[in-house]
């Protein structure tokens, strides 16, 4: 497995597959190809049918800002090697193709050309490996990743810790509404102050969902924020963390090494099947993002090895099946309210894990399996189309009262189009 360095990216959302990794991509066809006329971005699959509300055109723009760039949509057809596909063409004046280069978005802002056994920072495969190394050598979890990585990551995580906080408060201090044709307004800001006249239990409900809704608002409006395991999942561990750092009075420390631990699950998840709601739908980003903050959680918790991997298990096998159906190609509906159901059930899944005595039938590895199984079994409408589900419930609403089709995040027909 590879560094947590890539797990855990700082960047602009709303999508680490949709924005991040496309942005970088067209970084470096731009910077090979300086004299190209102009450069013709073709995006297929998933990236072309929400892009334009993932604001994958925006951060192609952006990334060769002062270049000539034209992009074309294909959402009815896919590269064979993921459905985020994309093909970078360097034209010269006379409209002659001089470079052409495709590469693939494959979840949490990972580009698949840069994705080779040498960059492996973890010899392990699964966590059944992991436990055996750590009660051999008599190790947490947490000082596994310390083991693995160099010497400047207890550094890296101060710093994604840092972004992570920095999200949820300014999420919190942040009020109007969205970007996008949902005309959605803010919810953080709210959900936090009422929290105050609410009884202990329900505060604590209100207080968590508020840092999630912070995370995921700031992230749907391009904010800056950490992939845990990406964008769109993004607000669970944060939210988790932050939640927990003021309800148990734990130092930053502790909370970077939670963090180090949640990343060995994110991880799995996404060297044994995959964190991109392309392609196995939300349970690959929501389902792990869930895992992650419990394994978090048990850990701060107090929990034993074996305590914190039945979090992680409960925490995704209790999202399975999940569907990524964003509402006209926003990350907004279902995406916000979901992330902070997943820290509620998070934080329910470490308490059970606590309480047990870490024995269980279905390990986190078996899950990560039917991961894989169930999102390969998703119909392609419900694996970031945006063509069926809750985003074909609302725009046929349009269409039966009659109305023109709402403007969306779609990026165009599928016999395509430029932009």
């Amino acid at each position: 497995m590879r560094t947590l360095r890539e797990l855990y990216r700082i960047g602009a959302g709303p999508s680490s597959s949709h924005t991040m990794a496309p942005r970088e991509a067209a970084i470096r066809f731009g910077a090979e190809n300086p004299d190209a006329a102009l450069i013709r971005v073709t995006l297929f699959g998933s990236l072309a049918a929400t892009g334009k509300g993932h604001l994958t055109d925006r951060a192609i723009h952006k990334a060769l800002e002062g270049r000539e760039v034209e992009i074309q949509w294909r959402p009815g057809e896919e590269l064979p090697r993921h459905t985020n596909g994309m093909r970078f063409e360097a034209l010269d004046a006379a409209g002659n193709v001089e470079s052409t280069v495709e590469d693939y978005s494959i979840g949490g802002g990972a580009l698949l050309s840069d994705q080779s056994d040498s960059g492996d920072a973890y010899p392990e495969k699964n966590f059944e490996e992991i436990f055996v190394v750590c009660r051999n050598d008599g190790m947490s979890l947490w000082e596994y990743v310390f083991a693995h990585e160099d010497d400047e990551f207890p550094e890296f995580l101060s710093v994604v810790w840092q972004a992570m906080r920095d999200s949820v408060e300014r999420g919190l201090d942040t009020d109007g509404m969205l970007h996008g044709g949902l005309k959605l307004r803010r919810k953080a800001h709210s959900i936090h102050r009422k929290s105050g006249m609410l009884g202990a239990g329900v505060q604590d409900d209100a207080l968590l969902s508020s840092y999630a809704y912070a995370v995921s608002e700031e992230n749907a409006s391009g904010g800056i924020i950490v992939t845990a395991p990406t964008c769109g999942g993004g607000g669970i561990v944060p939210a988790t963390l932050y939640f927990l750092q003021r309800k148990l009075q734990v130092s930053d420390r502790e909370i970077e090494r939670a963090i180090a631990t949640a990343g060995v699950f994110g991880n799995l998840a996404k060297a044994n099947a995959s964190i991109s709601g392309a392609y196995v739908g939300c349970q690959g980003e929501v389902g792990v993002g869930c895992a992650m903050a419990a394994a978090a959680a048990a850990q701060l918790l107090g929990g034993t090895r074996g305590q914190i991997e039945y979090a992680a298990e409960m925490g995704l096998e209790h999202h399975l099946g999940l569907t990524c159906d964003p509402v006209l190609g926003l990350v907004q509906i279902p995406c916000i309210e979901r992330n902070a159901h997943a820290a509620l059930r998070a934080i329910d899944c470490a308490h059970l894990a606590i309480l047990s005595d870490g024995e269980h039938t279905i390990s986190y590895d078996e899950v990560v399996d039917v991961l894989l199984e169930t999102g390969q079994s998703l119909s392609t409408d419900f694996r970031e189309t945006s063509s069926g589900g809750l985003a074909r419930i609302y725009r046929n609403r349009y269409l039966k009262a009659g109305m023109k089709k709402p403007v969306d995040g779609a990026g165009g027909d599928s016999a395509g189009g430029a932009s």
